[in-house]
């Protein structure tokens, strides 16, 4: 999919508004789940489209974004990647809040081109990154991961190069709201946040969603 047809995909399956935890910014977001989905499994045998995740802001990246708008200090004047970006929320708070550069990294299209507008929308600036980025040689002073254990095959994937990254002078953070396969070690306790959802999208109306530092595994 050309990066125009993705925009225009985004901009006719969604509305702008505002996640609940997250007022200050304006966002591409889907106001149904069943029309997004159904449209994306239409497109997927022909376009290769995964399932619509950009078109919504999960309780990770929400509380990432709250954190960070909290506490500017955190990113401002570092460099920051928002791994798996989704919607962007935590890479547009990184660079409302004074980040010095802010990548925002994604393997799908339509997630890219829903981080681009939601930018736009924003007065903001954030490069992205259409690849994925594990395995990457360590750039950044921060890195933001939200919600990203939600499968056993990702979290094998992803989590050793955290490891590498955090053993190589990255901050690595991680926004989880209880997914199954979040490791319980290596990890400290930074903040928690009570996300308002929806049942359409998780099991319950309010996801508790823990911020984690992420640690170097020592030999």
């Amino acid at each position: 999919m050309s990066a125009p047809d993705a925009g225009d995909f985004v901009r006719a399956h969604t509305r702008l508004g505002q996640a609940p935890l997250v007022p200050e910014l304006t966002l591409y977001l889907a106001t149904e789940i069943t029309p997004i989905w159904q449209a994306t499994e239409d497109w997927l045998d022909t376009q290769n489209i995964a399932p619509p995740f950009w078109a919504f802001a999960w309780p990770g990246g929400q509380t990432l974004a709250r954190y960070i708008l909290d506490h500017p200090e955190f990113v401002a004047g570092r460099r920051v990647l928002d791994f798996a970006t989704g919607c962007g929320i935590a890479a547009l708070a990184a660079a409302r809040a004074g980040a010095r550069s802010v990548d925002a990294s994604e393997i799908d299209a339509l997630a890219i081109a829903a981080t681009l507008l939601n930018a736009s929308a924003n007065g903001l600036h954030v490069t992205c990154l259409p690849e994925d980025m594990v395995g990457s040689a360590c750039r950044w002073d921060i890195i933001l991961c939200g919600d990203i254990c939600y499968e056993a095959p990702m979290t094998r994937h992803i989590l050793p190069w955290l490891h590498r990254m955090a053993g190589q002078g990255a901050e690595v953070v991680i926004a989880d709201p209880g997914r199954a396969y979040l490791p319980r070690d290596h990890l400290s306790e930074l903040a928690r946040y009570d996300v308002p959802t929806s049942l359409e999208l998780e099991d319950h109306t309010r996801r508790r969603t823990v911020l984690y530092r992420l640690h170097a595994v020592t030999p």
